[in-house]
């Protein structure tokens, strides 16, 4: 997969200054850009008896668990990183539904999301990062000229 103009992002992003605005527009955005793939996802997702599993299919920065037991194994739990995740809640029949098992064939609804909308995903991450970015700066703008406006 080929990324272009993430580099003219990330020098805007450098003007936001501190880490934490940065990250918090990179959150903001990054959970409005995978809103659109988690519905694909919810309407993929096959419909059991329960019909838990496409309303538990969420874009959240929070894992279950184990999930982040795994992802810290997997990661390192790098502290400077900014991550948004998309999936299914904490039901382990999910997997089962994905990927199948010797008594299950597997239904995937992920994989087909992700295939159908990863190229609109991040056209939508870079217009939503470009639009929270300069949103962020005006509103640093405005504060500082009040700051400036009281003495």
């Amino acid at each position: 997969m080929k990324l272009e103009g993430f580099a003219d992002l990330d020098r805007e992003l450098q003007r936001l200054g501190k880490a934490t605005t940065q990250k918090a527009s990179l959150r903001r955005a990054s959970k409005k850009a995978l809103q659109p793939m988690a519905e694909i996802a919810r309407g993929l997702a096959p419909r059991g008896v329960d019909g838990e599993l496409a309303p538990s299919i969420t874009v959240s920065t929070k894992l279950t668990k184990r999930q982040k037991g795994q992802h810290r194994k997997m990661f390192r739990n790098d502290k400077a990183a900014v991550e948004m995740f998309m999936g299914p809640g904490p039901d382990p029949a999910a997997w089962n539904q994905e990927f199948g098992n010797r008594n299950h064939l597997a239904q995937p609804y992920m994989r087909p999301a992700w295939d159908q909308d990863h190229k609109a995903m991040l056209d939508r991450l870079k217009a939503e990062l470009w639009a929270d970015i300069q949103k962020t700066l005006a509103r640093a703008e405005r504060r500082a000229a009040r700051q400036a406006a009281r003495g």
